[in-house]
């Protein structure tokens, strides 16, 4: 089923609210500010095939975690891009887009499902002159259990949301999601767990 995002997340896959206003327990069981992650899990076939085409943007190695420092310049221009790349590209599927179930990509002739917008965020940020180890491509479910990417903008005052499906930057415990796992600070190709993780391929279309 297609939805406004349109989300196609692959065989293995499975951020207006107070900026330092959070809420207590997510759906996926974490506490406060900050997402509790696991062990390290099966890296989502998209992010493994968009490697292979952009070879450079997964290269550089394991750094030092480090948090974006949550000053006001560096807010508001994590919320300027988020709503930027949100009113500039256009929604569309990855059968209609490319012919294909699945593909990560850039969205460069303006148009892509949720992880274009995702990969297209992280990579005005990193531009920008943010830490890599700060913006982390994060797979979630929605209410209805669907597949859904967001990028998760970790900081020093908590953890944020950057969606294509509302333009706020929310908390991540303000959102409605349940959370499976996302790249590791340190290296993004190692991928970690969040909360219970399903079992065995699956496919995610929405």
């Amino acid at each position: 089923m297609l939805r406004f995002c349109l989300r196609s997340l692959g065989v293995l896959a499975i951020v207006a609210c107070s900026l330092f206003a959070f809420q207590a327990p997510s759906r996926a069981g974490q506490n406060g500010a900050f997402i509790r992650v696991g062990l390290p899990t099966l890296t989502p076939f998209g992010w493994a095939d968009f490697c292979l085409r952009y070879e450079d943007e997964c290269q550089g190695g394991a750094l030092a975690p480090v948090d974006l420092a949550a000053t006001p310049a560096n807010m508001k221009l994590v919320d300027r891009i988020n709503r930027l790349v949100n009113h500039t590209i256009a929604p569309i599927s990855d059968m209609d887009h490319w012919q294909v179930v699945d593909r990560w990509d850039y969205p460069a002739d303006g148009a892509g499902d949720c992880e274009d917008y995702v990969l297209y965020k992280r990579r005005l940020l990193i531009q920008a002159g943010l830490p890599r180890q700060a913006l982390l491509v994060t797979i979630v479910r929605d209410e209805a259990g669907d597949g859904h990417a967001v990028l998760t903008v970790k900081t020093t005052q908590g953890e944020f949301i950057l969606d294509n499906m509302t333009e706020d930057m929310l908390p991540f415990a303000q959102t409605p999601y349940r959370f499976i796992k996302r790249q590791s600070q340190e290296d993004p190709n190692i991928w970690v767990g969040i909360g219970a993780t399903p079992a065995g391929p699956q496919m995610v279309s929405r």
